[in-house]
């Protein structure tokens, strides 16, 4: 017996499995080395100990009550369920424990087998969640081509308003309110205009286009696009600086920011308003302040902040609000991404983020983006007269409608036998517009072609002007914007 005693002991002090053995109210008599060690207790603090100090609160609340019913009443029981260790990490596994009874038939106590599996449980959480993430991927693809094919149809629709508007205001006196009406439906347009392009924006995977821009226009621009849906209970507050250097970023992404800080900072003043604060400015960093920030330089950047008076973030929720799919927005609400895509943009421009919150006193956050010496030309606000020519154009679409706005809008006699150039709509039946137009210039190659869409993931305008296509503009046509493309890739000075 002795001898069948030790080779037990030495079975269960050896065993990688936890063994334990408890008495008729669930206080460990025994540990194996294996359970103590993983549990980071020694085997004498253990010994004493009731079960339910080691088990998790999750496995108490769920089943450990039940299961100890199931135990007495059938003898032996099997489950998955989950240990907590001494410093309160998580440790998974499958149990089995068998009760002891004495010749009577009278519960004793137990044993028990734990056999660790955490590793394959996060295994199985990680593929969960990597399966979530990739239904959601495919989620914002499919909302993405629907926003893309909504933005077409809605772009024809938009631009039939447009045009019409433009051709009755050529016609109308000056000074008169028809005059003015039409200006603001023209207003209306445009604002309706601008929105269908950040649809298009946030919804297309597109390569970045850096170029030398002022952020200025692209926060005032963001700030006017914001007004349009923001609750009376929120003031806007802005402080933009005249004279700011540029950067080299892509327009896209800098809008992206700007749009994803201001709607966060809605969303946490929706319930009880408040006031968000825009400011936009250049500051020098020292060499003290860049080795703060990993991979920065000392040197000139563009400042922008936005600040909300709102709930504010918890501290715990600071650390993760980067984090790729982490969002505190309800389920319908939020994806998770605009923050860390957001992050890595930064990033990937050289620039940095702080962000500085307290719950209840709202949240602030600072963006540096690298400035550059390079000048841009900024857009003229005066209104120049309306380029107009006697050339010959075949104006292509598979709307009726707009082909008849942009017969009147160019105000060109159409002839079938000579064109001086062709306008094309990108998405028709039987053939698209970059297959009509290489068709066209194996005919003619020297025929200059314009392409206009209101959305297409097949080409964008680096591919166009790959072909050889003279421009690529996006519906909806705007008269002054169609006249200076012409005469543009006519290669034909203003009439």
């Amino acid at each position: 017996m002795r001898e069948s005693e030790e080779r037990f002991r030495t079975f269960m002090e050896t065993a990688s499995d936890l063994m334990h053995i408890a008495d008729k109210v669930g206080n460990l008599t025994y540990v194996n080395e294996s359970m103590a060690k993983t549990l980071g207790y020694s085997k004498e603090e253990m010994i004493g100990m009731h079960i339910t100090q080691v088990l998790t609160k999750e496995t108490l609340e769920k089943r450990f009550e039940a299961d100890w019913e199931e135990l007495i009443r059938k003898g032996e029981i099997g489950f998955e369920t989950t240990f907590k260790t001494k410093d309160e990490k998580k440790i998974y596994g499958e149990i089995k424990v068998v009760a002891v009874y004495d010749s009577d038939g009278k519960y004793l106590g137990s044993r028990g087998i734990f056999r660790d599996i955490t590793e394959r449980k996060q295994a199985e959480d990680e593929r969960k969640k990597l399966e979530a993430r990739l239904r959601q991927a495919q989620k914002m693809e499919a909302i993405g081509t629907l926003a893309g094919g909504i933005a077409h149809d809605f772009n024809n629709i938009l631009a039939a308003i447009i045009g019409y508007t433009e051709l009755a205001d050529l016609q109308v006196a000056e000074d008169t309110k028809l005059k003015e009406n039409l200006g603001e439906v023209l207003k209306a347009g445009g604002r309706a205009r601008e929105l269908v392009k950040q649809i298009l924006a946030f919804s297309r995977q597109s390569e970045q286009e850096r170029m030398p821009i002022q952020m200025r226009s692209i926060v005032k621009e963001s700030i006017k696009m914001l007004r349009a849906s923001l609750p009376t209970t929120i003031e806007i507050r802005q402080n933009i600086e005249s004279d700011l250097a540029t950067v080299e970023a892509d327009p896209t992404q800098m809008q992206q920011i700007m749009m994803n800080f201001c709607t966060n900072a809605l969303h946490a003043m929706s319930e009880e308003g408040g006031i968000l604060e825009i400011n936009l400015s250049e500051t020098e960093l020292d060499s003290y302040t860049a080795s703060q920030y990993p991979d920065l330089s000392p040197g000139k950047y563009i400042r922008l902040t936005v600040s909300d008076t709102g709930h504010g973030i918890d501290k715990d929720v600071m650390e993760r609000i980067f984090d790729p799919y982490f969002t505190t927005k309800e389920k319908e609400k939020g994806t998770g991404l605009g923050l860390s895509v957001v992050h890595g943009i930064v990033k990937s421009h050289g620039g940095v983020i702080t962000v500085y919150s307290e719950p209840g006193k709202g949240s602030t956050f600072h963006v540096y983006i690298p400035a550059i010496q390079r000048e841009v030309v900024e857009e003229k606000d005066e209104i120049e007269p309306l380029p107009t020519g006697h050339e010959r154009v075949l104006f292509i679409d598979d709307e009726p409608v707009l082909v008849e706005i942009g017969k009147q809008m160019l105000e060109f006699r159409i002839k079938p036998d000579q064109f001086d150039l062709v306008i094309t709509d990108m998405t028709m039946p039987q053939m698209t517009g970059d297959r009509l137009a290489r068709e066209l210039m194996q005919i003619r190659p020297d025929i200059p072609i314009i392409i206009c869409t209101g959305y297409s993931e097949r080409i964008t305008e680096g591919k166009a002007k790959g072909m050889g296509i003279k421009a690529f503009v996006m519906k909806p046509l705007v008269m002054r914007d169609l006249a200076n493309t012409v005469r543009k890739a006519l290669g034909n000075e203003v009439n």
